[in-house]
C-alpha cells in the first residue's frame, strides 16, 4: 500500500530537491565529523578532507604541521584564501595514579563542566583505548553543596587497578583523549554533533569548491582553499600557512553563538539565531571593503543574513590573516552554533547552505588584481 502523502512530507520533500546538498556531500559529512581530529593530531581529518577535495582543484599542498591547501589557478599570481580550521578540542593525560585512575590537561578550550559521565577515546600507539569521565553518585555526595566539576577533580577511569595496567594498555602521559560522541540530525534540520567548531567549516569551503567546479565558474585569480590546524590553541596554523600562500585576500569561516536558548546573554553576545542565516562580522580585522563586497554577493542572491560586532579581534583565524605581517584585507562569514565547545554543537541545515552559497557568491564578484585599499 502507498504511503499517503501529507503536507508536511510534501513540503519537506520540496525542501530536500532543492538542497545544495548531495547525498555524498552529507555521507562526506558524516565521516568528517564523526573522525577525531585533535588540535595538534589533525592528519587523519585532513587526509579525508583531502580526499574530498581533489577532484574539484588543480593541485594541493600541506606544511609541516598539516595545515592543508587546495588550489584552483596555481599559477595565477592574484591569490584569494578561503578558510577553515580543521582541529577539535581535547585532553591530554596528564597524571596516573597509582590505582589507576588518569587526571588530564586541556588541549584547547575543552569544558570540565561537560565532563563528568562522558565516554573518551583514548588515542595511544596501541590503538583506541576506552575510557569514562568517573563522579561519585548523587547517593554519596554528603557535602551541603554538591561539588563542581573541575580540572582539580575530574578523572578518567579506563577500568584498570594499577597505574602498571593503564601503562600495559599503551596509555602514557601525553596522549590525546577526544568524545566519543557522533554526528546526528535533530527534527530533519539541526546537525549535531561534536567538533562542528570548526570542521563544519572545513565542510562548506569544501562544497564551496565542489559549486564552482561543477557550475564550470573560471575564476580569474587562484584560489587557495585552506583547512588551518590548531585554531583552538592561538590561531597558530592560520599564522604558518599566510606566511607561505602570502594571499592578496582572505575570506574565513568559523562558528559563533547563536544567543536564542536559555541562559544566553543577548547583551553580552549579540543577538544571532541558527536558521537566521549567515553572520557578518564588524570589527577593526575586518575590512570594510571586502565585507561591502560579500553584503552586496548576500543582497544580489537575496539571502538574509546577520550582523555581529567582534570589538578589537574577532578571536578566530581572520585575525591571522588580518594582523599579519602583510595585513591581508580580510572577512569572516560565521555559522551560528548552538552549546559551542560541548558534545551536542548544533547549526541549521539552511544557515550550512547559506554560507556555502555566499561565500560561493562572493568569489564570482573578486576581480583579478582586485584592489581593496581604503587610500589608493
Amino acid at each position: 500500500m502507498a504511503k499517503k502523502t501529507t503536507k508536511k512530507t510534501a513540503a519537506k520533500a520540496k525542501e530536500d530537491k532543492k538542497s545544495i546538498l548531495t547525498p555524498a556531500s552529507m555521507a562526506f559529512m558524516e565521516r568528517y565529523l564523526n573522525n577525531a581530529s585533535p588540535t595538534g593530531f589533525e592528519s587523519a581529518g585532513q587526509k579525508l578532507w583531502l580526499e574530498y577535495l581533489k577532484p574539484y582543484i588543480h593541485s594541493h599542498f600541506v606544511d609541516n604541521y598539516g595545515t592543508a591547501v587546495g588550489v584552483v589557478n596555481p599559477e595565477a599570481k592574484y591569490k584569494v584564501v578561503i578558510e577553515a580550521h580543521a582541529d577539535e578540542i581535547s585532553w591530554f593525560v596528564h597524571y596516573i595514579t597509582k590505582e589507576g585512575f588518569i587526571y588530564l590537561r586541556r588541549n584547547g578550550g575543552s569544558d570540565h563542566l561537560i565532563a563528568p559521565s562522558k565516554r573518551v577515546n583514548i588515542h595511544t600507539d596501541k590503538g583506541i583505548v576506552k575510557a569514562v569521565f568517573g563522579w561519585p553518585a548523587i547517593h554519596v555526595r554528603t557535602t551541603k553543596q554538591d561539588p563542581v566539576p573541575s580540572t582539580d577533580n575530574i578523572f578518567l577511569d579506563c577500568g584498570c587497578n594499577s597505574k602498571e595496567e593503564v601503562e600495559a594498555l599503551g596509555v602514557h602521559v601525553g596522549c590525546v583523549i577526544t568524545y566519543e560522541d557522533e554526528f546526528m540530525i535533530l527534527n530533519d534540520r539541526y546537525f549535531t554533533g561534536r567538533a562542528l567548531d570548526n570542521r563544519m567549516g572545513g565542510f562548506m569551503i569544501a562544497e564551496v569548491a565542489r559549486l564552482l567546479h561543477e557550475q564550470k565558474v573560471k575564476l580569474p585569480f587562484g584560489l587557495y582553499i585552506v583547512n588551518a590546524v590548531q585554531e583552538e590553541v592561538g590561531l597558530r596554523g592560520a599564522e604558518m600557512i599566510v606566511e607561505r600562500i602570502k594571499p592578496d585576500v582572505a575570506i574565513v569561516t568559523d562558528v559563533t553563538h547563536d544567543t536564542q536558548t536559555p541562559m544566553m546573554n543577548k547583551i553580552t553576545n549579540g543577538d544571532v539565531s541558527c536558521g537566521g542565516g549567515p553572520v557578518l562580522s564588524y570589527g577593526p580585522a575586518v575590512h570594510n571593503n571586502l565585507l561591502k563586497l560579500i553584503i552586496a554577493a548576500a543582497e544580489g542572491e537575496k539571502m538574509k543574513f546577520q550582523r555581529a560586532a567582534v570589538s578589537r579581534a574577532t578571536g578566530t583565524d581572520t585575525d591571522a590573516f588580518a594582523y599579519g605581517a602583510a595585513g591581508v584585507p580580510s572577512a569572516l562569514i560565521s555559522l551560528p552554533l548552538r552549546y559551542m565547545h560541548t558534545t551536542v554543537e548544533s547549526v541549521h541545515r539552511k544557515d550550512v547552505e547559506k554560507v556555502i552559497l555566499l561565500i560561493a557568491a562572493s568569489l564570482k564578484r573578486i576581480k583579478n588584481g582586485h584592489d581593496l585599499r581604503y587610500l589608493k
